[in-house]
């Protein structure tokens, strides 16, 4: 009897154990699934992210050297003003050293008309043509450092020239960049949130591999459909099997030449659906 009963829970457990393992394969499959149209997704995504940074251009890197260079302009400006302040600084300092030197040269004529001989009126004659050469001196390095301030002031004026110019520029490349953030502003900020949704449904490892293919891939394409037999990325042909393999939706599979990730038609139509 006891044997009876058992032979009835093995049959039993015979009948529900497949249903089981079906469940799980079900399961474990449709995670797959929902992984590759989640990847897709988050590919159309970004894609449409870097269609917007296109219509951007080349405008955020041309306003940051404009910007480096309004910078540059403007401590060449500071450097130039600086070597004036210090040019009119040393005319003014020679400009006392010349009245000082008129001075000893009154205090020297006086002393000639007191002199007892010819050898201290050639001592003090000679103060006097010293004290002069003095003056001559300060008064040649004051001329030159007139001539070079004049020189200094043509190339502020030069500079600030440009740099209104430069500054024009700048602010006409600004509100161009504005306008175009403006009108994709909501757009990225749709499409950012929907990169973020679809990243919570793939696990890090997958991401971690999907960004590093992106960021290799010149077109940015990490994720790709087959078409015509053939990758969607480096058009390498596609085996038959291979491509039977990657519709069964069992795993995650790339392209044996450039390593992107293959999805079918299948998975696309259904991130088409994810997509709206």
């Amino acid at each position: 009897m006891a044997t009876k009963k058992s032979s009835a829970k093995t049959a039993a457990a015979a009948e529900v154990s497949p249903n089981v393992n079906e469940f799980v394969k079900l399961d474990v499959d449709e995670m797959v699934e929902k992984r590759l149209v989640a990847l897709y997704t988050l590919q159309r995504v970004d894609t449409q992210i870097d269609r917007i940074k296109i219509i951007r251009g080349e405008l955020p890197q041309a306003i940051q050297d404009l910007e480096d260079e309004i910078a540059g302009l403007n401590t060449r400006v500071d450097n130039l003003t600086a070597d004036i302040e210090e040019c009119e600084s040393g005319i003014k300092t020679r400009k006392g050293e010349i009245l000082d030197h008129g001075e000893m040269i009154k205090k020297y004529q006086k002393q000639q008309d007191n002199v007892r001989n010819n050898r201290e009126y050639e001592a003090i004659n000679k103060e006097i043509e010293f004290q002069d050469l003095e003056i001559q001196l300060c008064e040649r390095k004051n001329k030159e450092a007139n001539a070079r301030i004049k020189d200094l002031t043509q190339h502020i004026e030069a500079a600030k020239l440009l740099l209104e110019g430069r500054n024009k520029e700048l602010q006409i490349k600004k509100d161009e960049l504005d306008d175009i953030i403006k009108e994709t502003e909501r757009e990225e900020e749709q499409l950012l949130a929907k990169s973020e949704e679809q990243s919570q449904f793939i696990e890090d490892r997958y991401l971690t591999a999907y960004r590093r293919i992106r960021n290799a891939a010149r077109n940015g394409l990490a994720v790709v459909t087959i078409d015509r037999d053939a990758c969607g990325g480096c058009f390498s042909k596609i085996p038959p099997q291979r491509q039977t393999e990657i519709r069964m939706h069992k795993k995650v599979i790339v392209c044996e030449h450039c390593g992107r990730i293959l999805v079918d038609n299948d998975i696309a139509q259904k991130s088409e659906a994810n997509m709206k």
